[in-house]
């Protein structure tokens, strides 16, 4: 729900004004309208009571108390020396006392006095008194408890209440310093505001009518004031703040001067949408207690102003009713809401009637969406495809990283080992996340706006600030920006108007990898809005957004948020913040995700981070982010921190934070704060999620189907994510933890009935070849079921073979064709079945030469082979023959696109590496040195990146004391380095084995 916003006399509506046409977002000047303010209370009559009593007592009683008991306590003359030398009375002793009660007194007296004159005259924020914290917050509550019933009663004499507003001038900040008021009760604070805003408002209209009889508006008047915002001066550019401190005293009453100005037609033609984004040349109206040099009365009133800018500051004045009928549309220059792009005509070719992972479609509503829910996979992932991608790659690199340090020894126990297959929830969340997953438009995304980042630095353009981004059904992308930005640089077009840049997915396709730093890390997928998916700019926002909603459904967006900010695949670097998250996500990203305990924390490491950025930007020159990241410094500087704060603050906290964002938008910092209501201070957008998944935004123009992760499948995927880690479940001890999820008898006994050879080139024995049509897709269902014998779920299998959707009817005959092409065994059993789960499985008598490969290695190091050193070296011998190659070596091009999916390109290697290993160590054992680099040769033709391999080949070549082999490998060592070098322990074994090796390496250098 939008927050109330309370505007001055220059802004107001008129009664008789004309409204604004329907098609007009809801307009922020409202006419002004009657406010129902609650009757006080006897117990509210009460409480002031007390607090007239208390202030005079304390003000007004102290010091009488004192005259009379104690007296003047300072002495009536000049002291001398012998008064230092007396010795210290009791009655010395109380003198010292009383003048530290008068001192107290004197501090508590001037904080009321602070106080109520903040209160009467509607200044803001009142000062600090210095040293009287807590003083101040007594004087504070007492005044505030004692002028509330007053304001009560002013709002019931209107004739008393307007005198006190012409008077004057502008009370909106009376609003401003009734939130501000942490030392009131929350329902009393409303009413304070309430109340102030009721003046105000009426305020606004006897003003109003005021200047309609004098035929000529405010301005006739003489008294209204005007700032001409100035050009950059070197590195120093203009800021309401600024303005706001040099001309009202407080640099947090920028808000006033920006409600004043809001949407009025400035002298270029546009308009002023978002406090930080103002331009060289714009007139703003100041409140009437503004002072300084540079200001302005009316032109008639200021000689020394140029002829043209006062005819400016006449034409502005004329706008005080901000056009509320000029019917200004989304989309113009100066419009803070986020539009919807038109769509482009749909190709004439029919789609399927599955829609698209890559379209950027809702996957949670395909044209066989009732059937498909049956299955159970989570439909909140399955309809967040960006999410799920990022997620799918962030755990593959994560599963690969534990497969190397197991492999080099970082974490013992896991040499070989697959990952912990998942199961329950875990598992049916990885489904999820393979089926919703889009890479292909991660990948056109993160290249298409490093491409745009690339060509306006090559035309020495700055990057513009984009709001949101739009990937609409057909893949084509949409960038809103906060202003016009010019023509984009091609193949980037104009799209519905000057704030819209458009690339069609055929231009994004053509785009190549660019060395740039990505330039809009900060956006994140909201939800889907008519077949367009919202990825909303946090970073650069011109303050915070806040999210209402129930504690649960907030949840949800929260975590789905911190998860794509977490993985996504068109970001560098970025610190991601949580506060009053319940659990914890640092596993999904630990060099990007930190939790911080509570609000204070977070005040004092943003506050210190806020000052350092500022810092940097203005040593550096730039005035925001952006133009920092299309400098030299590009990669090292200007990654965005991005805060997610899921407790709501308190009143107190939301004003500190809302005046540590008021700067956030051009240092790179957002700010997504979650409120039970919709009134957060500082809130530049408000947002709502409800119950049933859709997200709210009326002031923007924004009703989503929400992007979830519900704290199920959060936890899920912190599980997977947590399994994946090297150190989970590590003890160190080997044994039963390496065993393959699927072993295969490996004696004659054992011969399989079809036998599918994946590691070289794809064969299959045992089965007639399909029809021809038919055979690459049937050959590929196969394959990723041997690749998965834990089961493979079918919306996983169709999602793999038809990535851009596919009809349930066409799955459901590959999978009888499947079925019938595989045939049964002896006993009548199918040999692709389904198990209790509704997951595809291969019967046992279905095998491939990489299950033979595990099994054979698992037999060789754990089983017969862990206890007989000859078989041993027959079972790891017969193991390295069936090694031909890389796997699928012969892939036709464009299909198996779902192996960057999986880690066995980085688990066949490892397995390979360690089958030449042990094969090594058995003949070493008996001085076949030969042998040994015989078996090492054989698997580094599959592993070649094996830093282990080559140690012990060099260490097999070492046996022979042939130095000039040795030294001839050490120079093809040094060759295949190239200007990378040696690794420092390579480098160390060759000082070991040749010491001469580097005298070698300089000649041939």
């Amino acid at each position: 729900m939008p927050r109330r916003r309370t505007t001055s006399s220059a802004s107001s509506t008129a009664p008789s004004a004309p409204s604004a046409p329907s098609s007009s977002p809801t307009p922020r000047n409202r006419t002004p309208q009657p406010v129902r303010v609650r009757r006080r209370s006897f117990g509210d009559f009460v409480k002031a009571f007390f607090a007239f009593v208390a202030l005079a007592g304390l003000v007004a009683g102290v010091p009488l108390a004192l005259a009379l008991t104690v007296g003047w306590p300072l002495p009536g003359g000049a002291p001398s020396l012998d008064w230092l030398q007396r010795e210290i009375t009791v009655e010395t002793f109380l003198h010292i006392l009383t003048v530290i009660v008068w001192l107290a007194w004197a501090q508590f007296t001037a904080c009321v006095l602070v106080e109520v004159k903040a209160a009467l005259s509607g200044a803001g924020v009142p000062g600090r008194v210095p040293g009287s914290g807590p003083s101040q917050l007594l004087a504070r509550q007492l005044v505030a408890a004692l002028l509330l019933v007053g304001a009560t009663a002013a709002s019931l004499t209107p004739g008393l209440s307007q005198l006190g507003q012409s008077l004057e001038g502008n009370q909106r900040p009376a609003v401003a310093a009734a939130q501000q008021t942490p030392g009131l009760f929350a329902q009393q604070q409303e009413q304070a505001a309430a109340t102030a805003g009721a003046l105000a408002e009426q305020a606004g209209q006897a003003e109003q009518a005021a200047a309609r009889a004098d035929g000529g508006g405010s301005a006739a008047h003489g008294d209204t004031k005007y700032y001409r915002i100035q050009p950059p001066e070197g590195r120093h550019h203009d800021s309401l703040w600024e303005v706001a401190e040099r001309h009202l005293g407080d640099g947090r009453r920028y808000k006033e001067i920006f409600e004043l100005n809001k949407d009025r037609v400035q002298p270029d033609g546009s308009r002023l949408s978002e406090a930080s984004l103002i331009r060289p040349g714009w007139i703003m109206e100041m409140p009437g207690d503004a002072r300084g040099g540079e200001l302005v009365e009316m032109p008639d009133e200021a000689p020394n102003v140029s002829e043209q800018v006062q005819q400016q500051i006449s034409d502005y004045a004329r706008s005080g009713d901000h056009a509320q009928g000029g019917g200004h549309t989304g989309g113009g220059s100066g419009d803070a809401r986020v539009s919807l792009p038109e769509q482009r005509p749909a190709p004439a070719t029919p789609a399927p009637a599955t829609p698209a992972p890559s379209a950027g479609q809702d996957h949670a509503t395909p044209a066989a969406g009732q059937a498909e829910a049956s299955f159970g996979l989570p439909e909140a992932l399955l309809a967040a495809p960006l999410l799920a991608a990022g997620l799918l790659g962030a755990l593959g690199r994560r599963r690969r990283q534990a497969l190397w340090q197991s492999a080099l020894g970082a974490v013992g126990g896991r040499r070989g080992m697959e990952p912990p297959t998942p199961t329950g929830d875990a598992q049916d969340v990885q489904d999820a996340l393979l089926v919703g997953a889009d890479p292909d438009g991660v990948r056109l995304l993160d290249r298409s706006l490093r491409g745009l980042a690339a060509s306006l630095a090559a035309e020495s353009r700055a990057l513009p600030v984009v709001y949101a981004a739009w990937m609409s059904g057909n893949g084509d992308l949409h960038l809103q920006l906060a202003q016009p930005a010019g023509k984009p640089p091609a193949p980037w077009q104009l799209g519905q108007d000057q704030t819209f840049w458009m690339l069609t997915r055929a231009d994004a396709e053509r785009y190549e990898e660019a060395e740039t730093a990505a330039p809009y890390p900060g956006l994140v997928s909201l939800g889907t809005m008519d077949d367009s998916r919202l990825l909303l700019n946090l970073e650069a926002v011109p303050g915070i957004v806040s999210l209402s909603g129930t504690e649960a459904d907030r949840a949800a967006v929260f975590a789905s948020v911190a998860a794509e900010l977490a993985t996504n695949g068109w970001s560098d670097r970025m610190t991601i913040t949580l506060v009053g998250f319940g659990d914890d996500l640092t596993p999904l990203a630990p060099n990007r995700i930190r939790h911080l305990d509570g609000f204070e924390d977070l005040f004092e490491t943003m506050s210190a981070e806020t000052r350092q950025r500022r810092g940097a930007l203005g040593a550096a020159g730039h005035d925001s982010v952006l133009t920092g990241r299309t400098g030299p410094a590009q990669h090292t500087r200007w990654a965005p921190h991005l805060v997610l704060l899921a407790a709501q603050p308190s009143d107190e906290e939301a004003l500190r934070l809302a005046e540590l964002a008021a700067d956030a938008g051009r240092l790179g910092i957002g700010y997504l704060v979650g409120t039970g209501g919709t009134d957060l201070p500082g809130a530049a957008w408000e947002m709502e999620i409800t119950g049933q998944g859709r997200l709210l935004a009326p002031l923007l123009g924004l009703e989503l189907d929400a992007q979830l992760l519900p704290v199920a499948q959060q936890r899920a995927v912190v599980e997977l994510f947590s399994d994946a880690d090297p150190e989970h479940g590590s003890d160190g001890s080997g044994g039963s933890g390496n065993r393959p999820p699927f072993l295969v008898d490996v004696s004659e006994q054992g011969r399989p009935a079809v036998y599918a050879r994946l590691v070289g080139t794809y064969e299959i024995i045992g089965l007639d070849a399909p029809d021809g049509d038919r055979s690459a897709q049937l050959h590929e269902a196969l394959a990723l079921l041997l690749l998965h014998r834990e089961g493979v779920h079918p919306r996983v299998l169709s999602s793999a073979l038809w990535p851009r959707g596919v009809t349930e009817d066409v799955r459901d005959a590959l999978l009888d064709r499947l079925r019938t092409w595989l045939g049964t065994d002896p006993d009548g059993g199918a040999r692709l079945r389904t198990d209790a789960t509704g997951r595809l499985t291969l019967a046992r008598s279905v095998v491939s030469d990489l299950d033979v490969l595990r099994s054979l290695y698992y037999e060789a190091t754990q089983g017969r082979g862990a206890g007989s050193r000859q078989v041993r070296g027959r079972l790891l011998t017969d193991a390295l023959v069936l090694v031909r190659g890389p796997l699928l070596a012969d892939r036709p091009e464009g299909r198996y696109r779902w192996l960057t999916h999986e880690i066995i390109d980085a688990q066949l290697p490892l397995l390979v590496a360690d089958t030449g290993l042990a094969l090594c160590e058995f003949h070493l054992e008996r001085d076949r040195a030969e042998k040994a680099i015989e078996a090492l040769n054989a698997a580094l033709r599959t592993a070649p990146a094996d830093e282990r391999l080559w140690h012990e080949l060099l260490r097999a070549t070492h046996a022979t004391d042939d130095t000039d082999r040795l030294r001839a490998l050490a120079a093809d060592l040094i060759g295949r380095s190239g200007a990378r070098g040696l690794p420092p322990r390579t480098e160390a074994l060759l000082d070991e084995l040749l010491p001469t090796w580097r005298d070698g390496a300089a000649a041939a250098g």
